[in-house]
């Protein structure tokens, strides 16, 4: 897996001072000059601008799939206390944790470990990446859509603030804490997302106009990634519908809103980069105002708390906390010294620590600091070379395992029912699943247990991986999840067989394998074949 970063091949930008408070030096060192006391206010309002935006789009989040949300947006500044729960948050600041215990150059696996070990419940690319860990599967295989099948989903894109949030002005240095995070749990569009996000964060030190802060943020992806295309496709529609984004949001989902692998066959769609571009058509159509940022990044749908979060903390980087609506700051710091839940980090914490190591970052990359001040070495992004997860490949069928049609069951199956779930297992070594499938990939789903054992998998009579079913790393309960997958086989007719090995490990309770269903995937000509025209600069 490719993951060197390209060679910068764009000019370097001339920059002057800008608007948002910070100065540049020309001169030999090519530096920018910030004081404490603005970056402080910065980091401060990026922190709060995250918690400000994620309580805004709570009620909403996945109300509106495939269609904006219309209802009515209740929410006061008092709710903010509601980000004292969030996901958005606290799983991030387990990253910042571990920092603080291992140092800024700490290795993946250790974020990884600390990460899988913190017990809360995960969802999605994370937690697969957990699971991975337990398998013995580190990054940046962990994240990899061989081992992933959540890899371009939305999880390190809502992760990724304090990355960008402790580099201010240093885009680069963003891009590479996040390559080495982002390929915990995602790949390819999937760590795109966080690294997009990060340097917004970055650049919003120093530039405050909307449309030049995203385009500054794409120079540190790939052109040829879907991510890029989505973001500019958001540009392009901004300017044809400068007044309507109801308008731009419908040619968008009508190439875009079928693009996606995990929940593909529905309108759930957690793709990061679908996602990424409501973060973006917040941004733009919201005119740098909070409330109206916040409620067309939510009125977009899909994981709307998480993309009005992302956009209110880009504005609350620009604006400083200072800059931000009183009855914000006054709702924020009520709860400043409130512990986040699953970590030691208050708002307050949060703040000071991002500024200790903004401050180490930049020393470590050539810049300086007094007592006043802030000196950042300029740095030019350079793109990340292309990664693509699943290309090509598209959502074909389900098949239950209660469907002859594909399945075959050698063995002492039994069935599984639990109020709304129901699966076949069996712990008897030599048992076998057969699935026979036409499609150039398949995903085998089942549940993940405390009694799960293990299991061969065999793909056109090939031994591929021993999987192992076994869940019991938090409390949480684990349902219809990948058990296996496979992509980019030839097109025809394929077998997969799951041969039960009655082996677990010692603390599993069990040696069973609950099996679920089956998804074929089959390769499109090209993506987005179903939109027929570009979108027109």
């Amino acid at each position: 897996m490719r993951r060197n970063l390209l060679k910068l091949i764009i000019p370097v930008f001339v920059l002057t001072f800008t608007s948002c408070g910070g100065k540049t030096e020309k001169g030999a060192s090519d530096s920018r000059t910030i004081s404490l006391e603005l970056l402080k206010d910065k980091i401060a309002g990026g922190w709060a601008g995250k918690m400000v935006g994620v309580t805004y789009g709570a009620p909403t989040e996945f109300r509106a799939q495939g269609k904006t949300y219309e209802d009515s947006i209740k929410w006061i500044p008092a709710d903010v206390k509601g980000s004292i729960w969030q996901d958005d948050i606290y799983v991030q600041l387990t990253f910042l944790m571990t920092m603080d215990q291992f140092g800024i150059d700490a290795p993946a696996k250790k974020f990884q470990e600390l990460f899988a070990k913190a017990g809360y419940h995960l969802w999605h690319a994370n937690v697969q990446g957990r699971k991975n860990y337990f398998d013995s599967i580190f990054p940046p295989q962990s994240g990899h859509p061989d081992y992933n099948l959540h890899a371009d989903d939305i999880d390190f894109q809502i992760e990724a603030d304090y990355i960008g949030f402790m580099c201010p002005g240093m885009p680069q240095t963003a891009n590479k804490i996040a390559d080495k995070i982002g390929h915990i749990m995602n790949y390819g569009d999937g760590v795109y997302g966080g690294v997009f996000v990060g340097a917004l964060y970055s650049e919003a030190y120093f530039e405050s106009d909307i449309l030049k802060l995203i385009e500054k943020a794409l120079l540190s992806i790939p052109a040829e990634s879907d991510y890029y295309k989505i973001v500019n496709d958001i540009i392009i529609l901004h300017k044809n519908y400068p007044t309507d984004w109801r308008a731009a949001w419908s040619e968008l989902e009508a190439k875009w809103g079928s693009d996606h692998i995990c929940g593909a066959g529905d309108s759930f769609n957690i793709d990061a980069k679908l996602n990424g571009a409501y973060i973006v058509m917040g941004l733009l159509y919201g005119d740098s105002d909070p409330l109206k940022t916040m409620e067309i990044a939510t009125r977009c749908g899909q994981d709307s708390d998480c993309n009005p979060s992302n956009a209110m903390a880009v504005l609350g980087v620009v604006k400083g906390f200072s800059g931000l609506p009183q009855a914000y700051r006054v709702a924020v710091q009520a709860i400043g010294d409130s512990l986040f839940i699953n970590t030691s980090y208050s708002f307050n914490k949060a703040v000071n620590q991002t500024m200790k190591y903004a401050k180490e970052l930049s020393i470590q990359n050539g810049g300086s600091a007094t007592d006043s001040e802030l000196k950042i070495k300029v740095q030019v992004p350079q793109p990340f070379a292309i990664e693509v997860s699943f290309p090509k490949l598209v959502f074909d069928r389900h098949v239950s395992v209660f469907d002859k049609n594909g399945w075959e069951f050698k063995g002492k199956w039994t069935t599984y029912k639990q109020k709304n779930d129901q699966a076949k297992f069996s712990a008897n070594a030599g048992d076998e699943a057969i699935f026979n499938f036409e499609g150039t990939g398949v995903s085998i789903s089942g549940n993940w247990f405390k009694d799960c054992g293990k299991a061969d998998i065999f793909v056109d009579g090939e031994l591929k991986r021993t999987i192992d079913g076994y869940f019991g790393f938090s409390n949480q309960t684990h349902t219809n999840m990948n058990l296996y997958h496979i992509t980019n086989l030839s097109q025809g007719k394929h077998t997969i067989k799951v041969v039960i090995k009655g082996e677990k490990r010692p603390e599993a309770l069990a040696a069973n394998l609950y099996l679920t269903n089956a998804i074929v995937f089959k390769t499109a000509s090209k993506k987005n074949e179903n939109y027929k025209y570009s979108f027109q600069k």
